[in-house]
Protein backbone atom coordinates (compact mmCIF):
# COMPACT_ATOMS: atom_id res chain seq x y z
CA UNK A 1 0.00 0.00 0.00
CA UNK A 2 1.60 3.28 -1.13
CA UNK A 3 0.30 5.44 1.72
CA UNK A 4 2.71 7.12 4.17
CA UNK A 5 2.47 5.87 7.75
CA UNK A 6 2.09 9.46 8.96
CA UNK A 7 -1.39 9.67 7.43
CA UNK A 8 -2.41 6.41 9.12
CA UNK A 9 -1.02 7.47 12.51
CA UNK A 10 -2.99 10.71 12.55
CA UNK A 11 -6.26 8.77 12.73
CA UNK A 12 -5.63 7.95 16.39
CA UNK A 13 -3.12 10.67 17.31
CA UNK A 14 -3.46 12.47 20.65
CA UNK A 15 -1.75 15.03 22.87
CA UNK A 16 -0.09 12.40 25.08
CA UNK A 17 1.61 10.77 22.10
CA UNK A 18 2.70 14.17 20.76
CA UNK A 19 4.54 14.88 24.03
CA UNK A 20 6.35 11.52 23.78
CA UNK A 21 7.21 12.13 20.12
CA UNK A 22 8.43 15.64 20.89
CA UNK A 23 10.77 14.51 23.68
CA UNK A 24 12.06 11.60 21.60
CA UNK A 25 12.67 13.90 18.61
CA UNK A 26 14.76 16.25 20.77
CA UNK A 27 16.87 13.40 22.15
CA UNK A 28 17.45 11.84 18.71
CA UNK A 29 18.51 15.26 17.36
CA UNK A 30 21.12 15.50 20.12
CA UNK A 31 22.43 12.05 19.10
CA UNK A 32 22.33 12.91 15.39
CA UNK A 33 24.23 16.20 15.72
CA UNK A 34 27.78 14.87 16.34
CA UNK A 35 27.20 11.75 14.21
CA UNK A 36 26.07 13.75 11.18
CA UNK A 37 29.10 16.01 11.42
CA UNK A 38 31.53 13.12 11.89
CA UNK A 39 30.09 11.08 9.02
CA UNK A 40 30.21 14.09 6.70
CA UNK A 41 33.88 14.72 7.45
CA UNK A 42 34.71 11.01 7.04
CA UNK A 43 32.94 11.08 3.66
CA UNK A 44 35.20 13.86 2.43
CA UNK A 45 32.74 16.76 2.64
CA UNK A 46 32.42 19.74 4.99
CA UNK A 47 30.65 19.25 8.37
CA UNK A 48 27.48 21.19 7.58
CA UNK A 49 26.62 18.83 4.71
CA UNK A 50 26.01 16.08 7.24
CA UNK A 51 23.54 18.34 9.03
CA UNK A 52 21.83 19.27 5.75
CA UNK A 53 21.39 15.54 5.08
CA UNK A 54 19.94 14.78 8.51
CA UNK A 55 17.60 17.77 8.27
CA UNK A 56 16.27 17.46 4.71
CA UNK A 57 16.42 13.71 4.16
CA UNK A 58 15.35 13.00 7.74
CA UNK A 59 12.31 15.26 7.34
CA UNK A 60 11.20 13.79 4.01
CA UNK A 61 11.78 10.17 5.10
CA UNK A 62 9.62 10.70 8.19
CA UNK A 63 6.96 12.65 6.26
CA UNK A 64 6.50 10.10 3.46
CA UNK A 65 7.97 6.92 5.00
CA UNK A 66 6.41 3.51 5.35
CA UNK A 67 7.66 3.07 8.92
CA UNK A 68 6.23 4.74 12.02
CA UNK A 69 9.56 5.26 13.74
CA UNK A 70 12.30 5.30 11.09
CA UNK A 71 14.90 8.06 11.51
CA UNK A 72 16.69 8.97 8.28
CA UNK A 73 20.08 10.58 7.81
CA UNK A 74 23.72 9.93 6.89
CA UNK A 75 25.14 6.55 7.93
CA UNK A 76 28.49 4.79 7.94
CA UNK A 77 27.52 2.53 5.04
CA UNK A 78 27.88 5.43 2.59
CA UNK A 79 31.20 6.83 3.80
CA UNK A 80 33.46 4.90 1.45
CA UNK A 81 31.39 5.18 -1.69
CA UNK A 82 30.77 8.92 -1.13
CA UNK A 83 34.48 9.51 -0.57
CA UNK A 84 35.32 7.64 -3.78
CA UNK A 85 32.78 9.58 -5.89
CA UNK A 86 34.05 12.92 -4.60
CA UNK A 87 37.66 11.97 -5.32
CA UNK A 88 36.76 11.07 -8.92
CA UNK A 89 33.88 13.37 -9.87
CA UNK A 90 33.79 16.13 -7.23
CA UNK A 91 30.81 17.44 -5.27
CA UNK A 92 28.67 17.90 -8.39
CA UNK A 93 29.31 14.26 -9.31
CA UNK A 94 28.14 13.19 -5.85
CA UNK A 95 25.02 15.35 -6.19
CA UNK A 96 24.18 13.79 -9.57
CA UNK A 97 24.78 10.25 -8.28
CA UNK A 98 22.57 10.91 -5.23
CA UNK A 99 19.80 12.38 -7.41
CA UNK A 100 19.92 9.35 -9.70
CA UNK A 101 19.91 7.01 -6.71
CA UNK A 102 16.82 8.80 -5.39
CA UNK A 103 15.05 8.28 -8.73
CA UNK A 104 16.04 4.59 -8.74
CA UNK A 105 14.65 4.19 -5.21
CA UNK A 106 11.33 5.79 -6.16
CA UNK A 107 11.06 3.49 -9.19
CA UNK A 108 11.89 0.49 -6.99
CA UNK A 109 9.05 1.47 -4.68
CA UNK A 110 6.57 2.09 -7.51
CA UNK A 111 7.40 -1.28 -9.10
CA UNK A 112 7.07 -2.95 -5.68
CA UNK A 113 10.66 -4.14 -5.29
CA UNK A 114 10.49 -3.77 -1.51
CA UNK A 115 10.25 -7.50 -0.93
CA UNK A 116 12.91 -8.31 -3.55
CA UNK A 117 15.59 -6.34 -1.69
CA UNK A 118 15.09 -8.68 1.26
CA UNK A 119 16.38 -11.50 -0.93
CA UNK A 120 19.94 -10.11 -0.99
CA UNK A 121 21.89 -12.87 0.77
CA UNK A 122 23.01 -12.42 4.37
CA UNK A 123 26.72 -13.10 3.55
CA UNK A 124 26.71 -10.14 1.13
CA UNK A 125 25.17 -7.63 3.57
CA UNK A 126 27.38 -8.75 6.45
CA UNK A 127 30.44 -8.93 4.20
CA UNK A 128 30.24 -5.38 2.91
CA UNK A 129 29.12 -4.01 6.30
CA UNK A 130 32.17 -5.51 8.00
CA UNK A 131 34.41 -4.36 5.15
CA UNK A 132 33.07 -0.82 5.43
CA UNK A 133 33.68 -0.92 9.20
CA UNK A 134 37.35 -1.79 8.66
CA UNK A 135 37.69 0.90 6.00
CA UNK A 136 36.09 3.60 8.18
CA UNK A 137 38.37 2.62 11.05
CA UNK A 138 41.43 2.91 8.81
CA UNK A 139 40.44 6.43 7.69
CA UNK A 140 40.31 7.70 11.29
CA UNK A 141 43.87 6.81 12.35
CA UNK A 142 45.32 10.06 11.05
CA UNK A 143 43.09 12.36 13.13
CA UNK A 144 42.99 10.06 16.16
CA UNK A 145 46.80 10.12 16.46
CA UNK A 146 47.09 13.69 15.15
CA UNK A 147 49.39 12.73 12.28
CA UNK A 148 50.30 15.63 9.99
CA UNK A 149 50.55 13.59 6.78
CA UNK A 150 48.92 13.08 3.39
CA UNK A 151 47.06 9.78 3.39
CA UNK A 152 46.67 7.74 0.17
CA UNK A 153 43.30 6.20 -0.63
CA UNK A 154 44.49 2.59 -1.14
CA UNK A 155 44.10 0.46 1.98
CA UNK A 156 47.58 -1.14 2.04
CA UNK A 157 49.39 2.09 1.12
CA UNK A 158 47.39 3.96 3.77
CA UNK A 159 48.56 1.64 6.55
CA UNK A 160 52.12 1.66 5.22
CA UNK A 161 52.12 5.46 5.58
CA UNK A 162 50.64 5.22 9.08
CA UNK A 163 53.32 2.83 10.33
CA UNK A 164 56.05 4.89 8.70
CA UNK A 165 54.92 8.07 10.52
CA UNK A 166 54.05 6.70 13.96
CA UNK A 167 57.03 8.58 15.37
CA UNK A 168 55.19 11.87 14.69
CA UNK A 169 52.13 11.19 16.88
CA UNK A 170 50.53 14.27 18.45
CA UNK A 171 50.21 13.20 22.10
CA UNK A 172 47.53 15.81 22.81
CA UNK A 173 45.30 14.46 19.99
CA UNK A 174 45.83 10.92 21.23
CA UNK A 175 44.82 11.93 24.78
CA UNK A 176 41.62 13.60 23.48
CA UNK A 177 40.84 10.53 21.35
CA UNK A 178 41.34 8.05 24.20
CA UNK A 179 39.29 10.15 26.64
CA UNK A 180 36.47 10.38 24.06
CA UNK A 181 36.42 6.60 23.54
CA UNK A 182 36.38 5.95 27.28
CA UNK A 183 33.47 8.36 27.75
CA UNK A 184 31.47 6.78 24.90
CA UNK A 185 32.07 3.26 26.25
CA UNK A 186 31.66 3.91 29.98
CA UNK A 187 28.93 6.58 30.18
CA UNK A 188 26.02 4.28 29.17
CA UNK A 189 26.90 2.09 32.19
CA UNK A 190 26.36 5.08 34.48
CA UNK A 191 23.56 7.01 32.75
CA UNK A 192 21.67 5.94 29.62
CA UNK A 193 19.60 9.11 29.32
CA UNK A 194 22.32 11.43 27.99
CA UNK A 195 23.90 10.46 24.65
CA UNK A 196 27.55 9.50 25.34
CA UNK A 197 28.75 10.99 22.05
CA UNK A 198 27.44 14.40 23.13
CA UNK A 199 29.24 14.13 26.49
CA UNK A 200 32.46 13.12 24.69
CA UNK A 201 32.20 16.10 22.34
CA UNK A 202 31.56 18.60 25.18
CA UNK A 203 34.28 17.23 27.50
CA UNK A 204 36.94 16.95 24.78
CA UNK A 205 36.18 20.46 23.47
CA UNK A 206 36.40 21.96 26.98
CA UNK A 207 39.68 20.12 27.68
CA UNK A 208 41.18 21.38 24.42
CA UNK A 209 40.17 24.97 25.23
CA UNK A 210 41.16 24.93 28.93
CA UNK A 211 44.59 23.37 28.34
CA UNK A 212 45.11 25.19 25.03
CA UNK A 213 45.91 21.99 23.14
CA UNK A 214 47.66 22.39 19.82
CA UNK A 215 45.39 20.04 17.87
CA UNK A 216 43.21 20.11 14.77
CA UNK A 217 39.61 21.23 15.23
CA UNK A 218 36.70 21.48 12.80
CA UNK A 219 37.36 25.24 12.53
CA UNK A 220 41.11 24.89 11.83
CA UNK A 221 40.42 22.18 9.22
CA UNK A 222 37.39 23.68 7.42
CA UNK A 223 37.45 27.37 8.29
CA UNK A 224 34.18 29.28 8.69
CA UNK A 225 31.13 27.01 8.63
CA UNK A 226 27.81 28.45 7.41
CA UNK A 227 25.02 28.46 9.99
CA UNK A 228 22.14 29.29 7.67
CA UNK A 229 19.99 26.82 5.77
CA UNK A 230 21.27 26.35 2.17
CA UNK A 231 19.49 27.35 -1.01
CA UNK A 232 18.44 24.68 -3.47
CA UNK A 233 21.12 23.95 -6.07
CA UNK A 234 20.58 21.96 -9.26
CA UNK A 235 23.90 20.71 -10.68
CA UNK A 236 24.84 20.88 -14.33
CA UNK A 237 23.71 17.57 -15.78
CA UNK A 238 26.25 16.10 -18.17
CA UNK A 239 25.06 13.00 -20.04
CA UNK A 240 28.52 11.36 -20.17
CA UNK A 241 29.04 11.92 -16.44
CA UNK A 242 25.59 10.54 -15.68
CA UNK A 243 26.37 7.35 -17.63
CA UNK A 244 29.65 6.92 -15.73
CA UNK A 245 27.85 7.46 -12.40
CA UNK A 246 25.13 4.85 -13.00
CA UNK A 247 27.02 2.04 -11.15
CA UNK A 248 27.63 4.32 -8.16
CA UNK A 249 24.00 5.50 -8.18
CA UNK A 250 22.74 1.91 -8.28
CA UNK A 251 25.04 1.02 -5.37
CA UNK A 252 23.74 3.99 -3.34
CA UNK A 253 20.15 2.98 -4.13
CA UNK A 254 20.71 -0.66 -3.15
CA UNK A 255 22.53 0.32 0.05
CA UNK A 256 19.84 2.82 0.98
CA UNK A 257 17.10 0.30 0.22
CA UNK A 258 18.71 -2.58 2.09
CA UNK A 259 19.75 -0.58 5.16
CA UNK A 260 16.43 1.27 5.47
CA UNK A 261 14.37 -1.92 5.17
CA UNK A 262 16.64 -3.75 7.62
CA UNK A 263 16.20 -0.86 10.04
CA UNK A 264 12.43 -0.94 9.50
CA UNK A 265 12.34 -4.69 10.20
CA UNK A 266 14.32 -4.20 13.44
CA UNK A 267 11.95 -1.37 14.41
CA UNK A 268 8.91 -3.56 13.71
CA UNK A 269 10.28 -6.13 16.13
CA UNK A 270 10.76 -3.48 18.82
CA UNK A 271 7.28 -1.94 18.59
CA UNK A 272 5.29 -4.93 17.32
CA UNK A 273 4.33 -3.12 14.11
CA UNK A 274 4.66 -3.63 10.38
CA UNK A 275 6.17 -1.24 7.86
CA UNK A 276 5.21 -0.64 4.23
CA UNK A 277 8.38 -1.53 2.38
CA UNK A 278 7.51 -0.02 -1.01
CA UNK A 279 6.36 3.28 0.53
CA UNK A 280 9.59 3.31 2.54
CA UNK A 281 11.63 2.98 -0.67
CA UNK A 282 9.75 5.90 -2.23
CA UNK A 283 10.39 7.99 0.89
CA UNK A 284 14.09 7.08 0.79
CA UNK A 285 14.16 8.20 -2.83
CA UNK A 286 12.51 11.53 -2.03
CA UNK A 287 14.87 11.97 0.92
CA UNK A 288 17.96 11.44 -1.21
CA UNK A 289 16.71 13.76 -3.95
CA UNK A 290 15.97 16.45 -1.35
CA UNK A 291 19.35 15.95 0.32
CA UNK A 292 21.19 16.26 -3.00
CA UNK A 293 19.34 19.43 -4.02
CA UNK A 294 20.16 21.12 -0.69
CA UNK A 295 23.83 20.22 -0.57
CA UNK A 296 23.65 17.00 1.42
CA UNK A 297 25.00 13.48 0.92
CA UNK A 298 23.21 10.11 0.53
CA UNK A 299 20.88 9.11 3.35
CA UNK A 300 19.04 6.05 4.58
CA UNK A 301 17.32 4.72 7.65
CA UNK A 302 19.74 4.79 10.59
CA UNK A 303 19.31 1.73 12.82
CA UNK A 304 20.97 3.24 15.93
CA UNK A 305 18.98 6.50 15.78
CA UNK A 306 15.76 4.60 15.00
CA UNK A 307 16.32 2.38 18.05
CA UNK A 308 17.00 5.46 20.21
CA UNK A 309 13.76 7.00 18.94
CA UNK A 310 11.78 3.91 19.99
CA UNK A 311 13.46 3.64 23.41
CA UNK A 312 12.59 7.26 24.19
CA UNK A 313 8.89 6.90 23.38
CA UNK A 314 8.68 7.84 19.68
CA UNK A 315 5.84 5.94 18.03
CA UNK A 316 4.88 8.03 15.01
CA UNK A 317 6.74 9.86 12.21
CA UNK A 318 6.18 13.11 14.13
CA UNK A 319 9.25 12.31 16.26
CA UNK A 320 11.41 12.13 13.10
CA UNK A 321 10.03 15.46 11.90
CA UNK A 322 10.75 17.04 15.32
CA UNK A 323 14.30 15.63 15.12
CA UNK A 324 14.87 17.42 11.78
CA UNK A 325 13.40 20.73 12.95
CA UNK A 326 15.51 20.60 16.13
CA UNK A 327 18.66 20.10 14.06
CA UNK A 328 17.86 23.33 12.19
CA UNK A 329 17.88 25.22 15.51
CA UNK A 330 21.10 23.48 16.53
CA UNK A 331 22.73 24.48 13.26
CA UNK A 332 21.71 28.14 13.57
CA UNK A 333 22.52 28.51 17.28
CA UNK A 334 25.47 26.16 17.89
CA UNK A 335 27.51 26.42 14.70
CA UNK A 336 30.00 28.98 16.17
CA UNK A 337 30.78 26.41 18.89
CA UNK A 338 30.79 23.38 16.61
CA UNK A 339 33.96 24.60 14.91
CA UNK A 340 35.79 24.23 18.28
CA UNK A 341 35.26 20.43 18.35
CA UNK A 342 38.58 18.51 18.14
CA UNK A 343 38.99 16.26 15.11
CA UNK A 344 40.38 13.54 17.41
CA UNK A 345 37.06 13.43 19.27
CA UNK A 346 35.13 12.99 16.01
CA UNK A 347 37.57 10.23 15.04
CA UNK A 348 36.86 8.48 18.33
CA UNK A 349 33.12 8.60 17.59
CA UNK A 350 33.67 7.06 14.15
CA UNK A 351 35.97 4.36 15.54
CA UNK A 352 33.13 3.33 17.88
CA UNK A 353 30.66 3.54 14.96
CA UNK A 354 32.89 1.26 12.86
CA UNK A 355 33.18 -1.22 15.73
CA UNK A 356 29.41 -1.29 16.27
CA UNK A 357 28.55 -1.69 12.59
CA UNK A 358 30.96 -4.58 11.97
CA UNK A 359 29.48 -8.09 11.99
CA UNK A 360 32.36 -9.56 14.02
CA UNK A 361 30.39 -12.54 15.34
CA UNK A 362 30.07 -13.74 11.74
CA UNK A 363 33.80 -14.52 11.66
CA UNK A 364 33.37 -16.85 14.63
CA UNK A 365 30.51 -18.65 12.87
CA UNK A 366 32.15 -19.00 9.45
CA UNK A 367 33.05 -22.65 10.11
CA UNK A 368 29.37 -23.41 10.70
CA UNK A 369 28.29 -21.71 7.45
CA UNK A 370 27.84 -23.70 4.24
CA UNK A 371 31.10 -23.41 2.31
CA UNK A 372 29.42 -21.38 -0.47
CA UNK A 373 28.16 -18.75 2.01
CA UNK A 374 31.60 -18.49 3.63
CA UNK A 375 33.18 -17.91 0.21
CA UNK A 376 30.67 -15.13 -0.60
CA UNK A 377 31.18 -13.43 2.78
CA UNK A 378 34.99 -13.46 2.58
CA UNK A 379 35.01 -12.37 -1.08
CA UNK A 380 32.73 -9.37 -0.44
CA UNK A 381 34.62 -8.47 2.76
CA UNK A 382 38.03 -8.50 1.03
CA UNK A 383 36.86 -6.68 -2.12
CA UNK A 384 35.21 -3.95 -0.02
CA UNK A 385 38.46 -3.29 1.84
CA UNK A 386 40.98 -3.57 -0.98
CA UNK A 387 38.97 -2.35 -3.98
CA UNK A 388 35.57 -0.67 -3.72
CA UNK A 389 32.00 -1.27 -2.67
CA UNK A 390 30.54 -1.30 -6.19
CA UNK A 391 32.84 -4.12 -7.26
CA UNK A 392 32.31 -5.98 -3.96
CA UNK A 393 28.50 -5.96 -4.19
CA UNK A 394 28.51 -6.78 -7.91
CA UNK A 395 30.89 -9.72 -7.54
CA UNK A 396 29.10 -10.85 -4.37
CA UNK A 397 25.68 -10.95 -6.03
CA UNK A 398 27.02 -12.77 -9.12
CA UNK A 399 28.98 -15.26 -7.01
CA UNK A 400 26.04 -15.87 -4.66
CA UNK A 401 23.76 -16.39 -7.65
CA UNK A 402 26.05 -18.95 -9.26
CA UNK A 403 26.55 -20.80 -5.99
CA UNK A 404 22.81 -20.79 -5.36
CA UNK A 405 22.16 -22.16 -8.83
CA UNK A 406 24.74 -24.88 -8.27
CA UNK A 407 23.13 -25.74 -4.93
CA UNK A 408 19.69 -25.95 -6.56
CA UNK A 409 21.09 -28.03 -9.41
CA UNK A 410 22.68 -30.38 -6.88
CA UNK A 411 19.39 -30.94 -5.05
CA UNK A 412 17.52 -31.57 -8.32
CA UNK A 413 17.95 -35.14 -9.46
CA UNK A 414 16.58 -37.35 -12.22
CA UNK A 415 15.94 -40.84 -10.88
CA UNK A 416 15.15 -43.89 -13.02
CA UNK A 417 12.81 -46.61 -11.76
CA UNK A 418 13.44 -49.51 -14.15
CA UNK A 419 12.12 -52.56 -12.32
CA UNK A 420 9.80 -52.12 -9.34
CA UNK A 421 7.82 -49.03 -8.38
CA UNK A 422 6.44 -48.73 -4.85
CA UNK A 423 3.17 -46.91 -5.32
CA UNK A 424 1.38 -45.31 -2.36
CA UNK A 425 -2.36 -44.91 -2.76
CA UNK A 426 -4.45 -42.62 -0.53
CA UNK A 427 -1.41 -42.05 1.77
CA UNK A 428 -2.07 -45.43 3.37
CA UNK A 429 -2.01 -48.43 1.02
CA UNK A 430 1.28 -49.21 -0.72
CA UNK A 431 1.81 -51.83 -3.39
CA UNK A 432 4.64 -52.71 -5.74
CA UNK A 433 4.24 -52.50 -9.48
CA UNK A 434 6.44 -54.58 -11.77
CA UNK A 435 7.57 -52.39 -14.65
CA UNK A 436 8.17 -54.24 -17.96
CA UNK A 437 11.35 -53.70 -19.93
CA UNK A 438 9.59 -51.64 -22.62
CA UNK A 439 8.39 -49.00 -20.15
CA UNK A 440 10.78 -46.59 -18.43
CA UNK A 441 9.70 -44.50 -15.47
CA UNK A 442 11.84 -41.44 -14.64
CA UNK A 443 11.19 -39.16 -11.67
CA UNK A 444 12.41 -35.54 -11.53
CA UNK A 445 12.85 -34.18 -7.99
CA UNK A 446 13.42 -30.49 -7.31
CA UNK A 447 13.23 -27.24 -9.32
CA UNK A 448 13.55 -27.97 -13.05
CA UNK A 449 15.57 -24.98 -14.27
CA UNK A 450 18.60 -24.21 -16.40
CA UNK A 451 20.97 -25.39 -13.69
CA UNK A 452 19.41 -28.86 -13.72
CA UNK A 453 18.29 -29.11 -17.38
CA UNK A 454 21.66 -30.44 -18.58
CA UNK A 455 21.50 -33.21 -15.96
CA UNK A 456 18.09 -34.25 -17.33
CA UNK A 457 19.19 -34.20 -20.99
CA UNK A 458 22.34 -36.20 -20.17
CA UNK A 459 20.27 -38.80 -18.29
CA UNK A 460 17.93 -39.28 -21.26
CA UNK A 461 20.76 -39.40 -23.81
CA UNK A 462 22.66 -41.96 -21.74
CA UNK A 463 19.88 -44.48 -22.35
CA UNK A 464 21.33 -47.21 -24.54
CA UNK A 465 17.94 -48.00 -26.09
CA UNK A 466 14.83 -45.89 -25.89
CA UNK A 467 11.79 -47.80 -24.57
CA UNK A 468 8.36 -47.99 -26.17
CA UNK A 469 7.01 -45.70 -23.43
CA UNK A 470 8.82 -43.10 -21.33
CA UNK A 471 6.91 -41.85 -18.27
CA UNK A 472 8.15 -38.65 -16.61
CA UNK A 473 6.90 -38.28 -13.05
CA UNK A 474 6.95 -34.54 -12.13
CA UNK A 475 5.03 -34.44 -8.85
CA UNK A 476 8.13 -33.09 -7.04
CA UNK A 477 8.88 -30.33 -9.57
CA UNK A 478 7.58 -27.02 -8.10
CA UNK A 479 8.87 -24.79 -10.89
CA UNK A 480 10.22 -24.92 -14.42
CA UNK A 481 11.96 -22.34 -16.61
CA UNK A 482 12.52 -21.84 -20.36
CA UNK A 483 15.76 -23.86 -20.45
CA UNK A 484 14.07 -26.78 -18.75
CA UNK A 485 11.16 -26.52 -21.20
CA UNK A 486 13.63 -26.64 -24.10
CA UNK A 487 15.18 -29.78 -22.57
CA UNK A 488 11.72 -31.36 -22.28
CA UNK A 489 10.86 -30.40 -25.86
CA UNK A 490 14.16 -31.90 -27.08
CA UNK A 491 13.32 -35.11 -25.23
CA UNK A 492 9.84 -35.16 -26.77
CA UNK A 493 11.27 -34.75 -30.29
CA UNK A 494 13.84 -37.49 -29.60
CA UNK A 495 11.05 -39.82 -28.50
CA UNK A 496 9.00 -38.99 -31.59
CA UNK A 497 11.91 -39.81 -33.91
CA UNK A 498 12.48 -43.15 -32.18
CA UNK A 499 8.84 -44.22 -31.93
CA UNK A 500 8.71 -43.72 -28.17
CA UNK A 501 5.58 -42.39 -26.51
CA UNK A 502 6.24 -39.75 -23.83
CA UNK A 503 3.77 -39.58 -20.93
CA UNK A 504 3.88 -36.94 -18.19
CA UNK A 505 2.65 -37.93 -14.75
CA UNK A 506 1.36 -35.64 -11.99
CA UNK A 507 2.73 -32.32 -13.30
CA UNK A 508 2.32 -29.35 -10.92
CA UNK A 509 0.57 -26.05 -11.66
CA UNK A 510 3.52 -23.81 -12.62
CA UNK A 511 5.24 -26.32 -14.96
CA UNK A 512 1.86 -27.09 -16.55
CA UNK A 513 1.28 -23.38 -17.22
CA UNK A 514 4.71 -23.19 -18.89
CA UNK A 515 3.86 -26.10 -21.19
CA UNK A 516 0.53 -24.50 -22.09
CA UNK A 517 2.08 -21.11 -22.84
CA UNK A 518 4.60 -22.71 -25.18
CA UNK A 519 1.69 -24.72 -26.71
CA UNK A 520 3.51 -27.93 -25.90
CA UNK A 521 0.17 -29.16 -24.57
CA UNK A 522 -2.71 -28.76 -27.05
CA UNK A 523 -5.87 -30.57 -28.13
CA UNK A 524 -3.94 -33.10 -30.21
CA UNK A 525 -1.62 -34.34 -27.46
CA UNK A 526 -3.30 -33.50 -24.13
CA UNK A 527 -3.73 -37.26 -23.65
CA UNK A 528 -0.07 -37.49 -22.60
CA UNK A 529 -0.89 -35.86 -19.23
CA UNK A 530 -1.90 -38.09 -16.33
CA UNK A 531 -2.62 -37.20 -12.72
CA UNK A 532 -2.84 -40.77 -11.44
CA UNK A 533 -0.07 -43.37 -11.71
CA UNK A 534 -2.48 -46.28 -12.32
CA UNK A 535 -3.99 -44.59 -15.36
CA UNK A 536 -0.57 -43.61 -16.76
CA UNK A 537 0.73 -47.16 -16.27
CA UNK A 538 -2.32 -48.72 -17.92
CA UNK A 539 -1.91 -46.33 -20.87
CA UNK A 540 1.71 -47.42 -21.14
CA UNK A 541 0.64 -51.09 -21.12
CA UNK A 542 -1.85 -50.39 -23.90
CA UNK A 543 0.84 -48.81 -26.05
CA UNK A 544 3.25 -51.68 -25.42
CA UNK A 545 0.58 -54.37 -25.96
CA UNK A 546 -0.46 -52.81 -29.27
CA UNK A 547 3.14 -53.04 -30.38
CA UNK A 548 3.13 -56.83 -30.07
CA UNK A 549 1.04 -59.24 -32.16
CA UNK A 550 -0.07 -61.35 -29.21
CA UNK A 551 -0.85 -60.46 -25.63
CA UNK A 552 1.16 -63.54 -24.60
CA UNK A 553 4.30 -61.71 -25.64
CA UNK A 554 3.93 -59.78 -22.41
CA UNK A 555 4.07 -62.35 -19.64
CA UNK A 556 3.10 -61.45 -16.06
CA UNK A 557 1.75 -58.03 -17.09
CA UNK A 558 -1.76 -57.08 -16.01
CA UNK A 559 -4.25 -56.70 -18.81
CA UNK A 560 -4.75 -52.99 -19.51
CA UNK A 561 -8.13 -51.28 -19.31
CA UNK A 562 -9.78 -51.16 -22.73
CA UNK A 563 -10.97 -47.56 -22.33
CA UNK A 564 -7.36 -46.39 -22.42
CA UNK A 565 -6.53 -48.60 -25.40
Amino acid sequence: MLVPKLFTCFKSYNKEQFVKDFISGLIVAVIALPLSIALAIASGVSPEKGLYTAIVAGFLISLFGGSKVQIGGPTGAFVIIVYGIIQKYGIDGLTIATLMAGIFLILMGIFKCGNMIKYIPYPITTGFTSGIAITIFSTQIKDFFGLNIQVPSEFIHKWAVYFKNMNSINTQSLIIGIISILIIVLCPKINQKIPPTLIAIIVSTLLAIIFNFNIDTIGSRFGEIPSQFPKMHIPTLNFDTMIKLIPAAITIAILAGVESLLSAVVADGMIGGSHRSNMELIAQGLGNIGSALFGGIPATGAIARTAANIKNGGRTPVSGIIHSITLVFFMVILMPYIKLIPMASLSAILIIVSYNMGEWDTFKRLKKFPKSDSIVFITVFVLTIFFDLVLAIGVGIVLASFLFMKRMADVTDVKSILYTYEHIEDDAFMYKVQIPKDIYLYEINGPFFFGAADKFVKTIRDMQNLPKVLILKMSNVPAMDATAYNALETTYELCERNGTKLLILDIQFQPLQVLKKYEFINNSNKDILFKDFDRAFEKALCIVSNHYDKQSDLPNIPKPSMDLC
